[in-house]
């Protein structure tokens, strides 16, 4: 019989409840630090229970519940969702919010490389650890699709703060993967799926070997995956690019057309009636050659603007996935094994977008008046920001769709050796842990800027009649005139100006660690317990981009591409030497009000190479005052670490979605002071509309004096196990975050913003003397500031009693978020501004809808079982009334648009074929085909939606057969 006094959650779990039977089960299966050595397989005292070691903690322990929230999916739950990869799983998580900066094979169209990250919390990838077995995956943010899901035996969620036992980014929480181990026979396992409209088709195989013996085991295995793309056109709220413009919403697109957009000189734009509607441009009439005035008409954005959604933008990456993976232990002695964990995944992605928009007045680029297709005789573009110039806009479709492939290669291998010290209740712990993510990316649609501008500069026909550039006085060898008037007649000139080129970056990560867990001694409440151990890890980044892309002095913002986000080199690392330890203590233990009190605390101390040390702590609380009931706290010191890349970043440009709050301006010089200094140069008469395209230049670097984000994160609630309802489980959970310093670039439209409505942060604006329009504006790495967040975790489990029809289970996880406010500042550590985020979309930081939850109803009965999932997103709004800038979106200002709840429905059904020892599964998700709500094109930068919170491909059938032998 098992003691009476043992806390109820783990008597609860071993007599088979649903109050977390199925990941309590799995922990006391597989998550013990070291096989029990004195004992063969089979005759260990079913009475004994084996202490584990639970994420957020080192201390091993009997209780499956601790001071820290911990949230468990294992094996068998993962594969009844019927998802290929582990991130597509964890983003219907509630805890997982925000996700501005997060990717997933659905943002910026798939982001090109097919990758998932974790966003806890919402405050960002970068904040939230991922573990492989209580090891750090290499690199900030990885992708945890990475990890073959065959070789997972469940995954751990902490969502709390847990730097004091893991050391930098553990801010909003752990994601910790644990292995399968000590697997015997064999198991192969196919899948297959496909979206209601034909599309997204995926097809996955995996197939695990293991053998185990007294001496020890080994589990080899392969995992493929392959996933076909979405195109944006082919979803009805993605087809067209919606704009939201003084709050009226309306299918547009892109001014840089096909045809050209051509804005001309006063005089001749009389010849045309002056076109109002076209804010004074022309272009060519479809079908004409353009080669005299008459081929030219006024340009009207309602019919001639360019729907860049319907030609190649996709709303879900095609991606290719091969991975390896070998576990396998060995004993050496009676007291030390030998152990080793390794996989390596491939991952093939890519991405193609429309092709390239030019526009004449950047990168420097002239359209010679003598050149010899130009039918106006005048010059189109700017040679400084004190040249106005002629703007000249056109989409270069004889290039063809901008596209992108990308191979990234990760290699995770940790090996070590583990034992027992004598007779003694102590375990030690020496490992070794090598990283490597190698990622190559292929880009294609661009053309070379030096030449381009040869090509558009003068031009006239040689003796022989021969296009040729330059004069007759001076030609140009090796050059053909473009002809940006009319680019399907000149396709020769283009081709040679295509330019191709390749980026590469290299992350490696090393790291040795050395641990040891134990009895201390013993109170009248229990055993005092000890972990203790010490880390030293290098990490180094390596980008190397094609000389094509890095960015030219002096302003950064030019290179060797044109039309193109330019960028710079990486190179460098850092190193830390970490001490930790943890103690647990047993204060009371049966005695009135408090069956059990117990208080965890621990700390790590961390010196960097770079900033110097940080020392950070916590304390745990756990009171059960019946056995029913336990009481939980923890108060942890957080920080984050700056990465390489916020470091050591040489200036990079890239073209995000702004909205100048100058639009339209009427305020006379002098009036205001801030909106003088935010709108310099632009004209007062109201006709000034912003950039043409929705978009700017921004200009990103890094930043070697940065210091580690640090704060502390707060967690209290309870854990209800009523003994009057067995099988029945309550949880709730309080929880904050307040971090300060938080590391961030700054956001185009935050600085255009603050500048305009407080006069913060003018300094990183830069326009062009001539119009007003913006050149670039400065995106600085900074410690902005202070985030703050707080809110609510609340869950219930109850697995009903056996009935003739069946074991019927439910659960429902949900999070609410009272409270996100960034707190920004200048670069002098002045307040600048508050965004709220709660109950907002923002497109710096994300969807922080109030309300997340998952629900599952479960069913079982002999070989049969199903489930009904439900995954409830609540109801939130964009934009901001506040006239001060203290708002939640600056895209949209005096704009507030609602949204309401979204709710997904997945449906599964299973069976087993006990004869061959087979499983097979059908299941449907979205099964109502869920719409996402439009978020606007000028708001986002992919399909008019979110798509790291809503479902981006619709309704979803597939089906999964596995066999064991």
């Amino acid at each position: 019989m098992l003691n009476s006094s043992l806390p109820r959650a783990v008597r609860t779990a071993l007599g088979g409840s649903f109050a977390g039977a199925g990941a309590a089960l799995a922990a006391l299966a597989g998550g013990a630090a070291l096989p029990a050595f004195a004992q063969d397989a089979g005759s260990a005292n079913t009475d004994k229970l084996e202490t584990i070691v639970v994420t957020g903690s080192r201390i091993r322990r009997v209780d499956l519940e601790t001071a820290s929230p911990v949230f468990v999916l294992d094996k068998s739950q993962i594969e009844k969702t019927g998802k290929l990869t582990i991130g597509d799983l964890l983003q219907s998580t509630p805890a997982v919010a925000g996700g501005a900066t997060a990717t997933n094979p659905a943002v910026n169209n798939g982001g090109g490389t097919g990758a998932s990250t974790i966003d806890l919390r919402g405050l960002g990838p970068q904040r939230t650890l991922v573990l492989v077995n209580g090891r750090r995956l290499t690199g900030p943010a990885p992708d945890v699709n990475a990890i073959p899901v065959n070789l997972i035996e469940r995954v751990e969620v902490l969502k709390d703060g847990a730097s004091a036992v893991y050391g930098s980014d553990a801010i909003g929480g752990v994601v910790n993967f644990i292995l399968r181990k000590d697997y015997q026979g064999a198991e192969v396992a196919v899948d297959y799926g496909i979206a209601d409209k034909d599309d997204g088709q995926r097809q996955g195989f995996s197939a695990t070997f293991g053998h185990a013996s007294d001496k020890g085991s080994v589990m080899i295995g392969l995992n493929y995956h392959k996933q076909d793309e979405v195109l944006a056109r082919d979803r009805d709220f993605s087809k067209d690019a919606i704009y939201l413009s003084s709050g009226v919403a309306s299918a547009a697109g892109s001014s840089r057309t096909p045809r050209g957009r051509v804005f001309l000189p006063d005089d001749i734009l009389a010849r045309y009636g002056g076109c109002d509607d076209g804010a004074g441009s022309v272009t060519r009439v479809p079908g004409a050659a353009g080669t005299s005035l008459d081929d030219y008409r006024c340009y009207d954005g309602a019919v001639d603007s360019y729907n860049f959604q319907a030609v190649g933008n996709r709303e879900l990456t095609p991606q290719e996935r091969g991975s390896l993976f070998v576990v396998g232990n060995y004993r050496l002695s009676d007291s030390v094994e030998a152990y080793v964990e390794a996989f390596y995944n491939r991952t093939s992605s890519s991405f193609a977008i429309a092709p390239l928009p030019f526009d004449a007045r950047s990168d420097n680029v002239i359209i010679s008046a003598q050149n010899m297709y130009n039918p106006f005789g005048v010059d189109f573009g700017r040679s400084g920001p004190n040249d106005s110039g002629n703007s000249f806009f056109l989409r270069l479709e004889a290039l063809g769709n901008r596209a992108a492939s990308a191979g990234t290669d990760t290699v995770q291998t940790n090996m070590g050796l583990r034992g027992g010290i004598g007779d003694t209740s102590w375990q030690w712990d020496a490992n070794f842990t090598f990283g490597r993510t190698s990622l190559v990316q292929r880009f294609t649609g661009y053309l070379y800027q030096p030449g381009l501008s040869a090509a558009l500069g003068p031009s006239f026909r040689d003796a022989n009649g021969n296009p040729t550039c330059g004069t007759p006085d001076a030609p140009i060898a090796a050059c053909i005139p473009i002809n940006p008037f009319n680019p399907e007649t000149t396709p020769a000139g283009f081709a040679a100006l295509s330019a191709p080129y390749t980026n590469r970056t290299t992350v490696i990560q090393r790291e040795i660690d050395v641990n040891a867990n134990g009895e201390l001694f013993e109170l009248p409440a229990g055993v005092v317990s000890l972990a203790v151990g010490g880390t030293y890890r290098k990490e180094y980044q390596n980008f190397v981009p094609d000389f094509l892309v890095i960015a030219q002095g002096p302003d950064f913002t030019n290179c060797f591409l044109a039309q193109d986000a330019c960028t710079s080199p990486i190179n460098g690392g850092f190193n830390v030497k970490e001490a930790y330890g943890e103690m647990f203590i047993p204060v009371l233990r049966d005695v009135a009000f408090a069956k059990t009190l117990n208080v965890t605390l621990g700390s790590r101390y961390s010196k960097y190479s770079t900033f110097g040390n940080t020392t950070n702590s916590k304390i745990g609380l756990e009171w059960r005052p019946i056995d029913d009931l336990l009481f939980r706290a923890t108060i942890a010191e957080v920080f984050r670490a700056p990465t390489v890349s916020n470091l050591f970043s040489a200036p990079a440009s890239n073209s995000p979605t702004f909205r100048d709050p100058c639009i339209g301006l009427t305020t006379p010089v002098g009036v205001n002071a801030n909106i003088d200094r935010a709108c310099a140069n632009v004209p007062r008469d109201g006709s000034f509309e912003g950039p043409p395209n929705g978009q700017t230049t921004g200009l990103v670097s890094g930043n070697p004096n940065l210091k580690p984000e640090a704060g502390k994160a707060f967690t209290w609630g309870l854990v209800y196990d009523p003994s009057w309802l067995e099988g029945a489980s309550l949880s709730m959970d309080v929880w904050r975050f307040a971090l300060n310093d938080n590391i961030s670039a700054l956001d185009v439209n935050t600085v255009a913003t603050q500048c305009y409505n407080a006069g913060n942060l003018c300094e990183f604006i830069h326009r062009f003397s001539a119009d007003g329009q913006v050149f670039y504006i400065d995106q600085p790495t900074l410690n902005l500031g202070r985030l703050d967040a707080k809110g609510l975790d609340f869950g219930i489990k109850y697995r009903l009693p056996e009935t003739p029809i069946g074991n019927f289970r439910f659960s429902i996880d949900t999070t609410y978020v009272a409270k996100f406010d960034q707190l920004i500042r200048d670069q002098a550590g002045n307040p600048t501004g508050v965004i709220h985020a709660a109950g907002h979309f923002n497109r710096q930081l994300g969807n922080y809808a109030r309300w997340r939850g998952l629900g599952t109803i479960g069913w079982d009965l002999g070989n049969f079982d199903a489930s009904w999932t439900t995954r409830y997103v609540h109801g939130f709004q964009l934009g901001s009334l506040r006239p001060d800038g203290d708002s939640a979106d600056g895209t949209f200002p005096n704009v507030v648009v609602k949204y309401g709840a979204s709710t997904y429905h997945n449906f599964q059904f299973g069976y087993a074929i006990e004869p061959i020892n087979a499983r097979v599964e059908l299941g449907v998700d979205n099964a109502f085909d869920k719409q996402p709500p439009i978020l606007f094109q000028n708001n986002v930068t992919n399909g008019n939606t979110d798509p790291v919170t809503f479902d981006t491909v619709g309704r979803y059938y597939w089906a999964r057969f596995s066999v064991k032998f």
